[in-house]
């Protein structure tokens, strides 16, 4: 909107002939200078701080799940996608299903979501 009306007043400071064509160009390159540098900042929702939760490593002796699995379960916990965490992990698409198949049987879970809901009560993410 205030993009709008400042183009509304260049247009009729120079149909008017008060303001010279440079000062008006100037104006607008530093105020679409400023939206950028704001569109450029990082969104505090985008970057989730870095967890301190401590995973119960004999938890997950006992259930059986290899640290690639705890690394898959901790992107599903993420929210990622299996072509996401297979394109974060460098793996196949598939070798990533084989994973979440492997943790959704060690956790006893029918949904992903469900495998983190347990896998959060038990203390390993």
């Amino acid at each position: 909107m205030a993009c709008l009306l400042l183009f509304r007043v260049s247009e009729y400071a120079l149909v008017s002939g008060d303001l010279k064509v440079e000062i008006v160009l100037a104006v607008t390159a530093l105020l679409f200078l400023g939206i950028g540098l704001y569109l450029r900042q990082p969104s505090p929702l985008k970057e989730a701080p870095a967890s301190t939760v401590l995973v119960d490593e004999a938890q997950l002796k006992s259930l059986g799940i290899s640290a690639r699995e705890h690394e898959v379960l901790g992107h599903i916990a993420a929210g990622l996608s299996n072509r996401e965490i297979a394109e974060v992990l460098f793996l196949s698409e598939s070798t990533v299903k084989t994973h979440v198949s492997s943790l959704l049987s060690k956790l006893d879970a029918k949904r992903r979501t469900q495998a983190v809901e347990r896998a959060r009560v038990m203390g390993i993410i």
